[in-house]
């Protein structure tokens, strides 16, 4: 059984505030070591449960987060930018199942450091009419290819967003939302048993199933509209409100692609103070 592990940060042990995951800090220096701590945990749980190969995909930001030297020994890292498929590079090679590890809520809803992609410039986005975050887009990701979602662990309006997307998925919230910079915290050790301890567990659901292609539509709205402007630049892109823009793929790989071009776009177009 191989296993995949989409590793985010935000959602990982006692991260509450943005100096917590931006590289370069002290305070991320501090948590590379429990962000570490959480996907071992997982390994060692994915383990226990029957897994003979895990690959720890970075997902976070520079995607160079984790410490390797620190890793559980068992597992495969892919670390570094600009992979095809981005934080689910590594879907299409075959696995039997993908964990989502320190999910976080999606832009314009609840959770602590809660956003889609852009921290701040991204005010909410729909994937077929539903409010999508990073894990309902990198379900209907996985679903393309039969992979079954097993875990996601994360704050507890992550784990709340994972039932609308994977509703057989195992849940562990390792801290509870106060606010976007707040939440109550549980230590390392008590997280580490619940992750390893839902990560064995989940190894009976993993499985390549039937794949499921087909079309989808995506919308963005921006918190100004030289965002949208911006953005609707990138071919098949439309601008259909002031500070919105839509686009059809007919697959999700195709729309997880074009997703990446238009985030990129928009983000060249922030300029200082003013956005």
């Amino acid at each position: 059984m191989r296993i995949m592990i989409s590793a985010d940060m935000e959602g990982a042990t006692g991260v509450t505030w943005t100096d917590d995951v931006v590289p370069g800090t002290e305070q991320w220096q501090r948590f590379r070591r429990l962000f570490t701590g959480d996907v071992n945990a997982c390994v060692a749980g994915l383990h226990a449960g029957g897994a003979t190969d895990v690959l720890v995909n970075e997902a976070h930001s520079s995607q160079r987060n984790l410490l390797l030297e620190d890793l559980d020994p068992r597992a495969r890292m892919l670390t570094g930018r600009h992979k095809p498929l981005s934080m689910m590079q590594g879907i299409d090679s075959g696995v039997d199942g993908v964990i989502f590890l320190g999910y976080h809520a999606g832009a314009g809803q609840d959770g602590v450091l809660a956003h889609t992609y852009l921290e701040n410039s991204i005010t909410g986005v729909w994937l077929d009419g539903e409010p999508a975050s990073e894990g309902r887009l990198n379900a209907a990701l996985a679903a393309e290819h039969g992979v079954p979602v097993l875990l996601v662990t994360g704050d507890d309006k992550a784990c709340a967003d994972a039932e609308g997307y994977a509703p057989r998925a195992r849940r562990v919230a390792v801290k509870e939302c106060v606010s976007r910079y707040a939440a109550i915290c549980l230590p390392p050790e008590r997280t580490a048993e619940r992750i390893r301890t839902a990560a064995q567990a989940a190894m009976v659901h993993a499985g390549r199933g039937q794949p499921r292609p087909g079309g989808h539509r995506v919308e963005v709205e921006f918190d100004a509209t030289h965002l949208a402007l911006a953005a609707s630049a990138v071919p098949t892109v439309e601008q259909i409100g002031p500070r919105r823009v839509g686009f059809d793929a007919p697959t999700m790989t195709e729309a997880m692609k074009a997703f990446k071009v238009v985030t990129a776009v928009a983000a060249a177009a922030i300029e200082g103070s003013y956005g």
